[in-house]
């Protein structure tokens, strides 16, 4: 059993993951902004902390931080505001990773994208741009952290129902939601995953088999 804290706890995927999580003996506790979603992560079986990352200092995550044994990050500001991106999916993401540090939570699973390169290729002009520049620089600042991190990097999200089977991301590939879920939930508990890097899609290799077959850097 483990303590693990999700940040970005109301996120699609971060609600899927915390039964799953639960379910094997887990304690979660999940960060969400929104007071109002409290009841519905108390639900799923989390405890609720209410709390704005993108107003948290690096002192103020590890009062949140601290006391667990691994950190998963899935929050984002979700588009549309580039200030915002890069306040959360680039400068709060860094503060969490520096807060764990300091408080020697040492496991770290970052939820990214499959395309999350230094070299993204994305122009500058291009709306993406914001969003593709702040995971490059999270997960590059979280590769040299000395944390024992994660990267989880899927393609295009869907709704649809998972299968349980992944394979190397191609340029079009997608994935449901629920199969990044049970990817993070099956990285947390496999020491093996620890500094690695998994780009997916959908597939034809179970995700415990994939996890074990080493990152797709």
């Amino acid at each position: 059993m483990s303590k693990i804290i999700v940040i970005g706890g109301h996120g699609r995927v971060a609600r899927l993951l915390t039964p799953i999580l639960v379910s094997r003996g887990d304690t979660v506790t999940s960060i969400i902004r929104n007071p109002d979603q409290a009841a519905e992560l108390e639900s799923l079986g989390a405890k609720p902390v209410v709390a704005d990352v993108e107003k948290l200092t690096i002192d103020s995550f590890g009062d949140v931080i601290q006391g667990h044994d691994a950190v998963v990050w899935s929050a984002g500001a979700g588009g549309g505001n580039p200030s915002r991106t890069w306040a959360i999916d680039r400068d709060a993401a860094i503060y969490s990773m520096q807060a764990a540090k300091i408080q020697g939570v040492s496991r770290y699973v970052m939820v990214s994208y499959s395309g999350s390169y230094i070299n993204h290729g994305v122009d500058e002009h291009n709306d993406f741009f914001t969003y593709a520049q702040s995971k490059a620089i999270a997960d590059a600042v979280l590769r040299n952290s000395g944390l024992d991190y994660t990267i989880v990097g899927p393609g295009a999200l869907t709704h649809e129902p998972g299968s349980g089977l992944v394979s190397p991301a191609e340029a079009q590939g997608s994935v449901p939601r629920a199969d990044v879920a049970a990817f993070v939930a099956a990285v947390l508990h496999d020491p093996t995953s620890i500094g690695q890097t998994y780009r997916f899609t959908s597939g034809d290799t179970a995700i415990a088999d994939f996890v074990k077959s080493g990152g797709t850097h």
